[in-house]
């Protein structure tokens, strides 16, 4: 049953208040792709009576399950290469000399999805600190999605899952063959500590980081919502430390307050000195 056009602006706003995602007409085959089964389980697939099912749930719930079935969730081990090439090569020997006092580094993956990205980048943080004992690495797995934090914390990946991206060598040296899946292994899942947080709302807590991954996300987000997030970014991420956003992000002509810095083959993004 097709999405009527009342339908869809119920929940492109509802979706757009809880996650700052924007559905701008002309995306009504993605909602009525992404929210069939729970069309289905609310009403024989009849949208209206979802819609009247939201309206109804006082709970949260059901609002929660359908920006979770709208939120992308495309992800894959060592996406785009280029910026854990950066991590290795670039960032990680000049964190290891400015923090060598403290021997400390703190990392955020702030859309991590089902975990391919924050594993990806704790097997570069495990490889290469294995050559410098006695550091300690807190890196954390941030996303809107419970179900999606679930699967990082369990680590547990389908064969097609680790055939993209995932190096081989890298797949037998941190990961176990569990049945026909493939898990990874417990010192890398002690290193990925969860946190549910959606980016679009103040952040709670957090501490400061060397390094921030918010890849491929901003791009869900308006301009004035892209500002807001670089803004709670800056707050937490330490002076020297650096940004990676998606290959098609830019804090260019939103938020004035980064400099765009070249590392090898990838960009990333460092605060500006404040004046």
């Amino acid at each position: 049953m097709a999405l009527a056009p009342s339908e869809f602006t119920f929940i492109s706003q509802l979706v757009r208040q809880r996650a700052a995602i924007v559905l701008e007409p002309g995306k009504e085959y993605l909602v009525e792709s992404r929210l069939a089964s729970l069309a289905a389980r609310e009403g024989e697939g009849d949208f209206a009576r979802l819609v009247t099912r939201l309206q109804e749930d006082r709970s949260g719930q059901l609002a929660t399950e359908v920006v979770d079935a709208m939120t992308t969730n495309e992800t894959l081990f060592f996406r785009d290469a280029h910026p854990f090439e950066a991590l290795r090569h670039h960032v990680l020997p000049q964190l290891l000399a400015l923090r060598a006092p403290s021997r400390r580094l703190r990392v955020w993956c702030g859309a991590s999805s089902s975990g391919q990205e924050p594993y990806s980048i704790a097997m570069v943080l495990h490889e290469e600190l294995d050559k410098h004992p006695g550091w300690t690495v807190d890196l954390l797995a941030t996303d809107i999605n419970a179900e999606m934090l679930a699967r990082t914390e369990e680590g547990l990946y389908s064969q097609l899952e680790v055939n993209r991206g995932l190096p081989i060598a890298m797949l037998m040296k941190h990961f176990d063959k569990k049945g026909t899946h493939w898990q990874v292994k417990e010192p890398l899942r002690q290193m990925v500590r969860t946190q549910l947080l959606n980016l679009a709302a103040p952040f709670p807590p957090l501490g400061t980081f060397d390094v921030v991954f918010l890849r491929n996300v901003l791009i869900y987000f308006d301009p004035e919502v892209k500002k807001q997030v670089l803004d709670r970014v800056r707050a937490v991420l330490r002076p020297d430390g650096y940004l990676f956003l998606g290959g098609s992000e830019t804090t260019l002509t939103i938020d004035d307050s980064w400099e765009r810095v070249s590392l090898g083959q990838s960009t990333a993004y460092r605060p500006k000195e404040r004046p």
